[in-house]
């Protein structure tokens, strides 16, 4: 998936249709002088349905089209003939998308479930007809109700990606280059900073076909919770992630640092994902000879406060471990 088609933030205009008029008619019939009131109710006016689909993955279906109304209620008829429903439109997300109204930024409901269908705009019902109002002392109604109007809402689609790992790091540590070896995924991969702008997705084989889900997220820098970089345009996505896998290259000045860094960035987005799974990957070993390697691990196995383990995205080395270590935490 390319870097354009990745939609995953939408502002929307939603509005149900109107329920349809109840019908005031009096029956007229051949021999029958005075048939009575005999008006239908109005269909009601269509829903605006937004509706889980395991199958997508961005919202770029709405990129292009930001309004959807649904149909108009029918008016009753005659002999209580009640009037079609309006025609409900159904609006197709990936899972893990929330809905948020556009002035107050509420959340109004979250899709996480394939087929899951909520209501985001209620059509109005329909007027009822005027045989309903007929009594011993109001024998020809000649009034019915009018349809109720539907619902006008603005609303935000904000997706945020469902993924089992989270890669997390500064620009440059080799997030893309993990991704690419380990899955089928083909995220842009250069040596400059901020070389990915969105997130991608990759699905990691493991041992005896089992898989998982692992999300390529663009790289923190410092201040990354106040906006800077890319700012929390892509924190939102680690929300998400089971385990949080921090990469963090062996040719940084300070290791312990970063990690502390990066941490005080999710930490100021939200608190509650310190609460995730946390495990370090030293990455570009393969820079290391094996008495640098010794030498770091020593001051490693004092300073980092969680697990971690040296790889090569580029040389493949310990790769398998690596998998081998995410999938034991995702089961624990």
């Amino acid at each position: 998936m390319t870097e354009g088609n990745f939609v995953d933030y939408v502002k929307l205009h939603v509005s149900s249709g109107n329920g349809g008029k109840g019908s005031a008619h009096l029956h007229r019939e051949k021999f029958i002088e005075k048939g009575g009131p005999d008006g239908g109710d109005g269909g009601r006016g269509g829903h605006v349905i937004i509706r889980g689909n395991s199958n997508l993955w961005t919202l770029y279906t709405y990129k292009f089209k930001r309004h959807f109304k649904a149909g108009h209620g029918e008016h009753g008829g005659k002999s209580r003939s009640t009037g079609a429903d309006g025609e409900d439109v159904y609006m197709d997300v990936p899972l893990g998308t929330l809905v948020r109204d556009r002035e107050t930024n509420d959340v109004i409901f979250e899709i996480t479930q394939d087929g899951e269908e909520k209501i985001i705009a209620k059509g109005g019902m329909g007027g009822r007809g005027n045989w309903h109002f007929k009594t011993s002392t109001n024998q020809t109604p000649r009034y019915a109700q009018p349809g109720i109007p539907g619902e006008e809402l603005d609303i935000i689609l904000e997706l945020k990606v469902l993924a089992d790992v989270g890669l997390v790091g500064f620009p440059n540590a080799g997030k893309s280059t993990l991704l690419s070896v380990v899955s089928a995924a083909k995220p842009k991969i250069a040596d400059y900073e901020f070389t990915t702008l969105k997130p991608n997705l990759g699905i990691v084989e493991y041992r005896d076909f089992k898989t998982f889900v692992m999300a390529d997220i663009p790289g923190i820098i410092e201040g990354a919770a106040e906006g800077k970089g890319l700012g929390h345009y892509f924190l939102r996505h680690i929300e998400r992630n089971s385990v949080l896998l921090f990469l963090i290259p062996a040719d940084a000045k300070d290791i312990r640092e970063q990690y502390d860094i990066l941490l005080d960035e999710l930490k100021r987005y939200n608190p509650e994902i310190l609460d995730k799974d946390r495990f370090i990957a030293i990455s570009k070993s393969d820079m290391l000879d094996n008495e640098l390697k010794a030498e770091l691990k020593a001051e490693l196995d004092k300073t980092l406060p969680v697990e971690y383990m040296f790889i090569s995205s580029v040389a493949q080395q310990d790769l398998t471990e690596l998998k081998d270590k995410l999938w034991k935490m995702l089961n624990e």
